[in-house]
């Protein structure tokens, strides 16, 4: 009997600015035997944090694409990117604690294969400060959202979300530490589904 060959991997691309912690366990999960996706390349726009060594222990290629010395000309900056992610077969790019506003150039070119995590339960609270903000309007939960990325600023389609309950006497810090923990377990498996349906859509 024939054996089925193993469908290959999505090829990922985590972008970071920092720790790497949802970096390194999207890199741990897409390691698994089983997984549809392996990431394949991580690139900060700030250089000696301490997700590239993190990527590098884990054998993925780490690299920096400084941002300051392209001023304000964020496109520029993006198309340097844009061509390591080409010359790498990339397919889908993965934003981890990638603290850039993108412009409409590279989310366009991108469009439907750039995915991010929030830590809020979008719509609710866009932007910044996402846990202060939820404990100020009393509420009773907070969590993350794994969404498209489009041109308006985490707005686009919700692909997974985590609730986390907000304790009595809870601060931004210790909300944002179990929010952290919800992105470590959500965000591997959002990004699983996604590939595999993406993969189910090609020919």
């Amino acid at each position: 009997m024939p054996t089925e060959t193993a469908k290959p991997k999505t090829r990922v691309a985590v972008l970071i600015s920092g720790s790497g912690t949802n970096m390194a366990s999207l890199i741990a999960a897409g390691q698994a035997a089983d997984a549809p996706y392996e990431v394949v390349v991580v690139i900060s726009n700030v250089a000696d944090v301490a997700g590239l060594e993190k990527a590098r222990a884990a054998g993925v290629e780490a690299l920096t694409v400084k941002h300051k010395p392209f001023g304000k000309d964020r496109e520029a900056h993006e198309r340097v990117i844009d061509a390591l992610l080409v010359e790498r077969n990339v397919e889908v790019i993965a934003l981890a604690g990638y603290m850039r506003l993108l412009t409409p150039w590279l989310v366009q070119k991108w469009a439907g294969r750039m995915v991010n995590i929030h830590p809020s339960l979008l719509p609710l609270y866009p932007g910044l400060n996402t846990h202060a903000r939820a404990i100020e309007a009393g509420d009773a939960e907070a969590g993350c959202t794994v969404h498209v990325v489009t041109e308006g600023v985490d707005e686009g389609p919700a692909l997974g979300q985590a609730r986390v309950a907000i304790l009595p006497g809870d601060d931004a810090e210790t909300l944002a530490e179990r929010v952290k923990a919800a992105e470590h377990a959500l965000y591997p498996q959002t990004l699983a589904a996604f590939v595999a349906r993406q993969g189910q859509a090609q020919p």
